[in-house]
């Protein structure tokens, strides 16, 4: 009954940078995506500083394609906002860029990065959005974009994906609002990320060994450790006026998601 009741919900996922989704939130969006859900993977950055060895065009381009393989996986189209790595502000052109996905996708669910993550690029990340989901349906809020989208009818959902090892800047653990089991996705939020390959070479070659997927699963079995499962994804959701307050994501997933 609720496969029926999701199917065609549009869930949009959105990174700083190429792998970031894959690596936060891609066994929860596979677990929607198996429900019917639509997704849309975008990134705000293009990763063009994720090489020792590559111009920043040339590592762009090919963290591009990474990412349209790795979206492919779950029949999502990607998009790049195209920011540079580390050069990411919060103003009005970035901000004018954030609700133009918005409009163009019109989600019910937006999942971003935690605002208290270890770098500036995912905090930005996650306050683009929160702002873009705001700004997005009011008819007054002009992007100034030669062909602009039409405002949306309603303020999505809204969903903050774990930091990075749990942990905001300063070291300290990250509060969760709940876990999703992924025990059933993990091959495919792995197969996902493997399409990383730039970054997964990189981190092989700096480490010795395929740090960049196991790194992945020991997080996700630390998570699931806490849920009393074996692999999870932790989230909180954006309450915050006037955003809407339901858990949808439970509702989508029934006993998948583990509120503690």
């Amino acid at each position: 009954m609720k496969r029926s009741k999701f199917r065609n919900r549009v869930v949009l996922a959105v990174g700083a940078h190429p792998d970031d989704v894959e690596f936060l939130m891609a066994g929860t969006l596979a677990l929607l995506h198996r429900k019917g859900c639509r997704i849309f993977i975008a990134t705000v950055c293009t990763g063009d500083m994720g090489s020792t060895r590559l111009r920043s065009q040339e590592i762009a381009s090919i963290r591009f394609r990474e990412a349209e393989k790795a979206a492919s996986i779950l029949d999502a189209p990607y998009v790049c906002l195209g920011e540079s790595d580390l050069h990411l502000v919060f103003e009005n052109t970035t901000r004018f860029k954030a609700v133009e996905l918005v409009r163009r996708v019109n989600p019910d669910i937006v999942i971003t990065h935690s605002p208290e993550d270890y770098m500036i690029d995912h905090q930005l990340t996650a306050d683009l959005m929160w702002d873009a989901c705001f700004n997005a349906p009011i008819p007054n809020y002009v992007t100034n974009h030669a062909n602009p989208a039409k405002p949306t009818g309603r303020i999505p959902f809204l969903f903050y994906a774990d930091a990075i090892g749990g942990r905001n800047r300063f070291g300290e653990k990250v509060q969760v609002g709940f876990y999703v089991d992924i025990s059933s996705t993990i091959r495919v939020k792995e197969r996902m990320l493997a399409q990383h390959r730039s970054q997964r070479e990189w981190l092989r070659a700096q480490h010795g060994i395929d740090e960049y997927i196991l790194q992945m699963r020991r997080w996700a079995r630390e998570r699931g450790s806490e849920a009393g499962r074996k692999y999870a994804e932790a989230f909180r959701q954006h309450r915050g006026h006037p955003f809407p307050e339901e858990n949808i994501l439970a509702s989508i997933l029934g006993s998948l998601c583990i509120i503690p």
